[in-house]
């Protein structure tokens, strides 16, 4: 049955369908008098929904792609050979691309956003967890004394370009939404612990990413944004360039683009000039590259979790890290709430992060704690709307950092630990390898071994049966083998010693007796005959006395810097 209305009625439906109009119509022009002004909004609800899913991305990533770590060097992955996904995987408590950055993050909880880099450099060093590459370099450097940024210079750290700031790097895009110059400065603090010029600009591209995806979900502009955030004239923005242009002649090739990066950026030296396995290795850990892989998944994956970390993985490489960060900027558009109940329903709240103070819900309160003290001091504020926090964030131009090179570095700083500072840093430099020296030389002690061309104890090397290798502890620092000894009471006492070096490098043995230099000499090429020789240090002098030896492997130029030992003995003629 039809119904008539009254004008008056008329006129009330008419009064309340342009109110709610010009009330859309209001809405519309606050947004747009929002980025007229240079400002963003994100509920603090909104904001840690997409922080946490972030967090889960990492999670997922590296449990997903951690069985195919380094075991495909050039070449992609078969699809058969890429592991199932389960959702256990997702307690990842034990991975070094997770547990590092929280290290940072603690050093932000403890001393705020403007934490001085020594700060930074000395909770670094007093972390317990196992490292490799730039991080453990770094470390060490940092524990012999070393302070930033010299700790990340490629002139004391050899993998300054390796892939480890971007690995870590996911902490700074989440404590910085729409603040890419947050991210940037956090790179400088922490970056430089460990790494230089593409090794640092990994990281601050990874931060500037994640900036971006608090407001973004097009990986393009995802992408573009992180760029933003490093020099343009790096190989590492060249590199990121040349994928998004590769991307765009073949959108639905992700293996031609593959090969065009591998052609350019793993089989060409030019852009593996400072590669720490060398510009002719399978193994490639250099930032450019591995960054290529994780842009690979976030924009051939178009959006799917599953796509996108399976891209990144199959990639090959450093394949758990890489997925770990698609995997975490895509997860951080998505959101916790909406992500697939399959990375999430399994998560173990209680776990713990190995070596630090977090768990998952106080990771997210620290992160959510740090936050708001980012958009304070970036000049935004957090106000109320409809009774739930809103941030209101200033919408600024990224300050990239100072074009670097590791291949062409700049000056070092100089840059020491006073007394005062190193008092502070407890856990020991270098690595205990005193039960392989005691299987070569019962009695002799090793102090300032680095960890570089692990060292250690072998049942054969380059020839010679039961080898003793020792490497410096950084480019100033010899490794010291040591024993205190009684010199034979005879009239030739001799020290023996058959030494070695890497095909590719030499290095400085120097022999002291009590603290008195009666050697120093190159073993290299020139002096070691197939790679080994014999040497006789005469101890005359000593006889029937009691004597501190010392034997230095002292580097050189700093390249295969490792010394190799297959006889360490006191004989009498």
């Amino acid at each position: 049955m039809r119904r008539s209305i009254s004008i008056l009625q008329f006129a009330v439906i008419v009064s309340v369908s342009l109110l709610l109009v010009f009330s859309c119509q209001g809405r519309a022009q606050a947004r747009s008098a929002g980025r007229a002004q240079g400002v963003r909004h994100i509920s603090v609800e909104d904001y840690i929904d997409k922080m946490k899913g972030g967090w889960i991305g990492q999670m997922a990533g590296v449990g997903w792609g951690g069985p195919t770590e380094f075991r495909y060097k050039g070449e992609i992955i078969p699809a058969e050979k890429m592991p199932k996904w389960r959702p256990e995987l997702i307690n990842q408590f034990r991975q070094d691309d997770i547990y590092v950055e929280m290290t940072f993050l603690r050093t932000l909880e403890l001393y705020g956003m403007d934490v001085p880099i020594e700060q930074a450099g000395i909770d670094f060093a007093n972390s317990g967890y196992s490292l490799w590459h730039a991080n453990n370099a770094g470390r060490t450097l940092l524990r012999s004394g070393v302070a930033p940024p010299d700790s990340g210079h490629p002139e004391f750290n050899k993998h300054a370009d390796d892939i480890d700031y971007q690995i870590e790097a996911d902490y700074a895009g989440l404590i910085a939404p729409g603040l890419p110059n947050v991210a940037i400065k956090l790179g400088e603090t922490f970056g430089r612990l460990m790494n230089y010029g593409d090794g640092l600009y990994g990281g601050q591209f990874v931060g500037g990413m994640y900036a971006e995806a608090f407001f973004e979900e097009d990986m393009v502009k995802i992408v573009k944004a992180g760029l933003e955030c490093i020099p343009k004239k790096s190989q590492y923005y060249e590199c990121i360039s040349d994928v998004l242009k590769w991307y765009e002649q073949n959108p639905d090739d992700w293996e031609k683009t593959w090969q065009l990066i591998e052609e350019k950026y793993h089989l060409n030296p030019a852009y593996r000039r400072f590669s720490c396995s060398g510009p002719k290795s399978d193994f490639n850990i250099d930032a450019k590259i591995n960054g290529a892989y994780i842009v690979m998944g976030l924009l051939y994956g178009k959006g799917d979790p599953d796509e996108t970390i399976i891209i990144s993985t199959r990639c090959g490489q450093d394949s758990d890290c890489n997925p770990s960060n698609s995997g975490g900027v895509l997860f951080t558009t998505i959101g916790f709430e909406k992500l697939p109940a399959r990375f999430k329903s399994a998560l173990n709240p209680e776990g713990k992060f190995s070596h630090t103070p977090y768990n998952f819900p106080t990771l997210i309160k620290v992160c959510e704690k740090l936050v708001r003290e980012s958009v304070i001091k970036a000049g935004g504020r957090i106000e109320k709307a409809d009774g739930k926090e809103v941030f209101v964030i200033p919408v600024k131009k990224p300050r990239p950092s100072r074009l670097e090179q590791c291949w062409e570095p700049g000056p070092i700083a100089e840059s020491r630990f006073t007394k005062e500072e190193m008092a502070k840093i407890t856990a020991t430099a270098g690595k205990n390898i005193s039960r392989a020296v005691e299987k070569l030389a019962p009695g002799w002690k090793a102090a300032k071994c680095g960890s570089d061309m692990n060292p250690g104890f072998y049942k054969e090397m380059y020839g010679k049966k039961n080898v003793l290798v020792t490497h410096p502890l950084n480019r100033d620092t010899g490794c010291m083998l040591s024993n205190k000894v009684k010199i034979p009471a005879v009239k030739k006492p001799m020290l023996r010693l058959t030494v070695g070096h890497h095909p590719e490098g030499d290095w400085r043995l120097i022999v002291k007796a009590d603290g008195k230099k009666l050697l120093s000499k190159t073993i290299g090429k020139e002096t070691a005959e197939n790679g080994w020789v014999d040497l006789e240090i005469n101890l005359a002098e000593y006889s029937g006395k009691e004597v501190k030896l010392e034997l230095v492997n002292q580097p050189s130029d700093w390249k295969f810097e490792a010394g190799y030992w297959a006889r360490i003995e006191i004989v009498s003629e």
